[in-house]
């Protein structure tokens, strides 16, 4: 006694072949979406890499970390640097006089008229006349600088002039006229109350003359 199908063979749509069908479709499909899957990861990666030209790279800094993009900076200009000064002396052209073999009367006011200081040294030879000048003649020299002239002869007299009554600020000029220099034993404020040599003395060049200040009588005049 046998059942259905002697040949041993599973009929179409029979107990084996319903099941089969499914797990070849099944394996198909997860074949198709590995594929995908790889596809898809493999083009990201791929794609991470790419960097479009037109973009900076960052720079590392020194803290390791992305610097921004260097700025392009204008170079500053060099200044150029200014021209050395020259001295008051040489820009206003002064310079000592040539008065060798001069008087030393004309030479000393031509110091003066060129607003230059003086002083007289007197020679034990014979004459008025200068010898030799410090600054050298043509040397530059500052307004107000005082040149030295020596004299080739003795001091010569002269007469002291009478500056009682005057202010007392005003008298080194005067005396210096004369060749004179003023000495002032109570300070040089309020008029000249009293002078010694007296006006009309005879002195000589380069001499002192004594000049009180203060007010009118208030000086007494020393006992002699």
């Amino acid at each position: 006694m046998t059942d259905g199908n002697a040949s041993g063979t599973l009929p179409p749509g029979g107990e084996g072949g319903s099941g089969r069908l499914p797990l070849v479709l099944g394996g198909g499909l997860v074949a198709v979406l590995l594929a995908a899957i790889g596809a898809t990861v493999g083009w990201r990666l791929a794609g991470e890499g790419d960097v479009p030209e037109d973009r900076p790279l960052a720079a590392p800094s020194a803290t390791g970390g992305p610097s921004a993009s260097p700025s392009h900076r204008p170079t500053p200009a060099r200044t150029t640097p200014a021209a050395p000064r020259t001295s008051a002396a040489t820009a206003s052209g002064l310079s000592v006089p040539p008065v060798i073999g001069s008087d030393f009367v004309e030479a000393r006011d031509e110091l003066h008229d060129r607003k230059l200081g003086w002083r007289l040294v007197f020679g034990a030879g014979a004459g008025r006349t200068v010898e030799r000048t410090d600054p050298a003649v043509g040397a530059p020299v500052r307004r107000g600088t005082t040149v030295t002239l020596y004299v080739s002869g003795p001091a010569p007299d002269t007469e002291v002039p009478d500056v009682v009554g005057d202010g007392c600020d005003d008298v080194a000029e005067e005396l210096g006229e004369q060749g004179l220099y003023p000495r002032y034993p109570t300070g040089r404020s309020g008029r000249v109350v009293r002078q010694e040599p007296t006006a009309g003395a005879v002195a000589r060049w380069n001499d002192q003359v004594g000049v009180w200040c203060g007010a009118e009588n208030s000086v007494t005049p020393p006992t002699p």
